[in-house]
């Protein structure tokens, strides 16, 4: 954690990053830091705004308002492109190259290129050599996209639904290999996924978007241990099955930052940030990652959370101003 000594390099810094199309924003005052060297998961609702923070860090689309630096530099910069790989979800590579001709042009366009890595990486799979990309099946052609970023040895490293049509054995693998090149060359991954439990073993950072703006962000750990799970019964039996509002809030959460708050018969369940002591006769305990984010995604419109780490000096997050709390 932070304690006030020099400050770690950052990956990403996003200042009121906004992009907007005929149609409305696609995204819209985005602040937050990245640090260097975290596992970072991007969740959010299709149409959140997820691949068009990731296009922006790429270099593939222009904000229309605020300002997005990878390791202090514009996307734009032959720095920024040297450093960063990204891995869009339709994974677009040459139908017409072979594999070995696939990664040839990694090489010629790459500098820093890691063929053994690249080659490694291709092989584990039994993919051939010599066989066409229009040949390979979709997890071939993941394996062989996963290979070209790999082998760039990017210190920041952009993955948008990368694993979505591989088969769970192939997924486990490939998460592996991620795992371990990201720890061994101290790689930053953003990556964006719909698979929450697989988040929960790999991430040690979060970004939340919803609704085109950030909803959380910040350290796992921190952002758990922010929150308290609650478990009670209702007194009152006739109430139906649905989601509470504020007048069917008990009394003893009123002081707290309520999340989410739902009843099924008489059970009830309430994810809240506490402001001291929770009252009352609830079952608390530390939400798990998958929890707290379904929470956030069926709450989009709950105060947002900016960590100390995540937290830009001077932004504000949301209409009740900053949200940031201090490091623990």
């Amino acid at each position: 954690m932070d304690d006030g000594g020099p400050a770690k390099e950052l990956a990403m810094e996003a200042n009121r990053v906004g992009l907007k199309y005929r149609r409305g924003w696609a995204l819209q005052d985005c602040s937050f830091r990245l640090p260097a060297g975290r596992i970072c998961g991007l969740v959010g609702p299709n149409g959140a705004g997820k691949t068009t923070l990731m296009a922006i860090a790429a270099n593939l689309l222009q904000p229309t308002e605020g300002t997005l630096k990878v390791f202090g530099a514009a996307p734009e910069s032959a720095e920024a492109g040297r450093r960063t790989a990204f891995l869009a979800q339709e994974k677009p590579l040459f139908r017409r190259f072979t594999v070995a001709e696939t990664l040839r042009m990694g090489r010629e366009l790459n500098p820093g290129w890691d063929q053994r890595a690249a080659e490694n990486i291709v092989r584990a799979g039994n993919v051939p050599m010599e066989a066409k990309i229009g040949t390979l099946s979709g997890g071939q052609r993941t394996r062989v996209a996963f290979a070209l970023a790999f082998g760039k040895r990017p210190d920041l490293l952009l993955l948008d639904e990368p694993m979505s049509d591989l088969d769970p054995l192939v997924r486990h693998e490939l998460m592996s290999t991620l795992m371990a090149e990201a720890a061994e060359h101290g790689t930053t991954v953003l990556m964006s996924s719909h698979m929450l439990s697989e988040l929960e073993n790999v991430c040690d950072f979060l970004l939340v978007i919803s609704a085109g703006g950030l909803r959380m962000a910040g350290d796992v750990d921190e952002l758990r241990s922010a929150h308290l799970l609650l478990h009670g019964v209702r007194s009152n039996e006739s109430d139906s099955e649905r989601q509470g509002h504020a007048q069917d809030v008990p009394a003893e959460l009123a002081g707290h930052t309520l999340v989410e708050y739902r009843t099924s018969g008489r059970q009830v369940t309430a994810l809240v940030r506490p402001d001291g002591p929770v009252t009352g006769q609830w079952q608390a305990a530390t939400p798990n990652l998958e929890e707290l984010l379904l929470s956030y995604l069926r709450c989009p419109d709950a105060p947002p959370l900016i960590t100390f780490q995540a937290h830009v000096p001077g932004q504000t997050y949301g209409s009740d101003g900053s949200r940031a709390v201090a490091a623990r």
